[in-house]
């Protein structure tokens, strides 16, 4: 097929591998762990999921810097486990949500805050605050091959050495399967498809300047810093 200019597709390294994940769809799951969706004001109640997106162009692994993003006073830090899927479908059950399963990476959900909140006041859509450019730094994924399926480990993020974010997956209010099934009831799955699954508490602002380090037990690490 001949096209007016040559793209090259969003993609994720993959640990131990040559060949890349090509980034299809980015879903992200709002408060999806009890203690922050209480610090954000929310019933942490085991309601059904809600999603969001973000532009497939906005996830990338970072070379050592990511860019302050411009028309934010107020840009915040959201560690999450992000699912990347090798086979797709819909109406899937959740044993066949995990075989979907390809790998996992560490993501940051970059948030501008200040703008989400005047978005929520106003009733208005939130895709300046979360699918801005560079906006979803992960990790080189590892396969779920070598993990197994992850049901529990420790999730953390500190900036400048200082511990701000730590959890656990156990604590996620939806489990990634779960997660994956409700997914799949709105939308036709597809490989390439990749979902960030929320954030426990303890998000805050951060400067140019900051160094972040990001890590899932079992899963990897991601640092850089605030550019």
């Amino acid at each position: 097929m001949n096209y007016l200019f040559e793209l090259e597709p969003p993609s994720l390294p993959i640990q131990g591998m040559d060949p890349r994940f090509p980034i299809n769809r980015v879903f992200c799951v709002g408060r999806n762990y009890e203690d922050h969706a209480r610090e954000m004001g929310a019933d942490p109640g085991r309601e059904a999921p809600f999603f969001f997106s973000k532009p497939a162009s906005a996830v990338f692994m970072p070379n050592k810097h990511v860019p302050y993003p411009p028309r934010t006073d107020d840009l915040h830090h959201e560690v999450e486990l992000v699912v990347a899927l090798g086979q797709g479908g819909r109406g899937l059950a959740p044993e066949q949500a995990r075989e979907a399963v390809y790998g996992y990476g560490v993501g940051v959900d970059l948030t501008r805050r200040d703008l989400q909140l005047e978005a929520k006041q106003r009733g208005r859509p939130w895709d300046v605050a979360k699918g801005f450019d560079a906006s979803g730094p992960v990790s080189p994924l590892i396969r779920r091959e070598a993990t197994g399926w992850l049901q529990q480990g420790r999730i953390a993020l500190s900036v400048n050495g200082e511990l701000r974010q730590e959890g656990n997956l156990s604590s996620m209010i939806w489990a990634v399967d779960e997660i994956i099934a409700e997914l799949s009831t709105y939308y036709t799955l597809q490989p390439g498809d990749v979902i960030f699954t929320g954030t426990p508490a303890g998000v805050s602002a951060v400067i140019p300047g900051d160094e972040i380090v990001a890590g899932i037990e079992g899963v990897g690490r991601l640092s850089f810093t605030m550019t």
